[in-house]
């Protein structure tokens, strides 16, 4: 039978090849697929790896879709160093989406209100418009965080399972949010379609290269990257947040806060996707609809392995996803196949590295039963022993 013994000396370097690895067999995995479904591999191939990169608005959309998985991978990877297992993160993305554009909405609501005054009536001021944007990422955030406070909180009073909790409230945010775009939300002049109004114009994300759709999202997500960088290697709470999750029974010698670190992991994590969802409303999409995320939140934990937790890392695992995704959209304008093969790639790129990393850390070995012949012998009547 197969059995897997430990490494005494896992390779170091081999945790970094794995990925690339895990890569190379996705491909072939691909061809060998593409094949199946009678299309030429290498234009299915090049639909995926070549054609986002081809030019300046290709470019730009893979940046743009980057830009939600980096920030959802870098709070999950905040929760995973500290071994708190935060699968939620679409649905904390959809509270972000929801906090975010409400206050949105109702910024837009008022301008639309202090248009129909008349030249005399000067409405109440709201603040500098150009804070508006700003304004409905803080609620995107602050979103984010209180929706994986509950996780937290139901883990820390009463050791709920935090996959199943953060898993279960994705569903929860995506009926609120049907809720609202299907009901109190919706635009009377919508045509009856399940949306708001769209934002007015003081609440986008300010375009970064016109006139592509990339929004200047991308560099807080870089800004994001290098201070998650920071406070993994030189702050103290980061500090701990590792230490609890490397070594439990070293941290409560310690005397780190368990508690502490749950707390901060979760509530980061929930404010990094609900800040990734108020860019997304208030960027390409600019109003409410049912379908505002393609998966971000479940694409960002594959996101987070490949790049091996680490800051740098994900930002390249978040431009490879992100391409992935606009692979799947195209594939099904030039290729007529099906959008699901995006699901299938993300799902294979994670089971192979899963797969790659098991043979670095184990040995297979191959070994022979012998207990049924000691058992047999063990059994025989005591006359034939004699």
């Amino acid at each position: 039978m197969l059995r897997l013994e430990p490494r005494p000396q896992p390779s170091q370097w081999m945790a970094w090849v794995s990925p690339l690895l895990a890569l190379v067999l996705t491909v072939l995995l691909a061809s060998l697929l593409f094949i199946a479904l009678d299309k030429d591999p290498l234009a299915g191939l090049a639909v995926f790896f070549v054609e986002p990169l081809r030019g300046l608005r290709p470019i730009s959309e893979l940046l743009l879709k980057a830009t939600p998985l980096m920030l959802c991978a870098l709070g999950l990877a905040a929760c995973y160093r500290a071994n708190i297992w935060n699968i939620g993160a679409e649905g904390q993305f959809l509270l972000g989406t929801i906090t975010g554009g409400g206050v949105a909405l109702w910024l837009t609501m008022h301008n639309l209100d202090s248009q129909t005054l008349m030249p005399f009536q000067s409405p109440e001021p709201l603040g500098p418009r150009g804070l508006y944007a700003p304004v409905v990422l803080l609620a995107g955030a602050l979103g984010g965080a209180l929706w994986a406070a509950i996780v937290a909180w139901l883990r820390d009073k009463f050791n709920a399972n935090e996959i199943l909790v953060s898993l279960m409230l994705v569903y929860v945010a995506q009926q609120l949010l049907n809720y609202l775009v299907f009901g109190p939300w919706k635009d009377p002049q919508g045509y009856n379609f399940p949306q708001t109004k769209t934002f007015d114009i003081s609440t986008w994300m300010p375009v970064l290269l016109p006139p592509t759709r990339l929004h200047w999202g991308i560099v807080v997500a870089l800004v994001a990257v290098v201070g998650f960088w920071l406070f993994l290697s030189k702050s103290w709470r980061g500090y701990q947040l590792q230490v609890g999750g490397l070594a439990p029974a070293a941290a409560r010698y310690a005397g780190f806060s368990s508690r502490g670190t749950l707390w901060t992991a979760l509530l980061l994590s929930g404010a990094m996707a609900g800040l990734a969802g108020a860019m997304e409303v208030a960027g390409p999409v600019r109003q409410l609809t049912p379908h505002l995320s393609t998966g971000y939140g479940f694409a960002a934990i594959i996101a987070c392995f490949v790049g091996r937790l680490h800051p740098v890392g994900i930002v390249f695992s978040s431009l490879l996803l992100s391409m992935l995704l606009i692979g799947g959209e195209l594939s099904q304008s030039r290729l007529g196949l099906p959008n699901a093969l995006t699901s299938v790639f993300q799902g294979a790129l994670l089971f192979l590295l899963l797969a790659c990393d098991t043979l670095i850390n184990y040995r297979v070995r191959w070994s022979v039963r012998r207990g049924g012949a000691k058992k047999e012998a063990n059994h025989e009547p005591r006359g034939a022993q004699a």
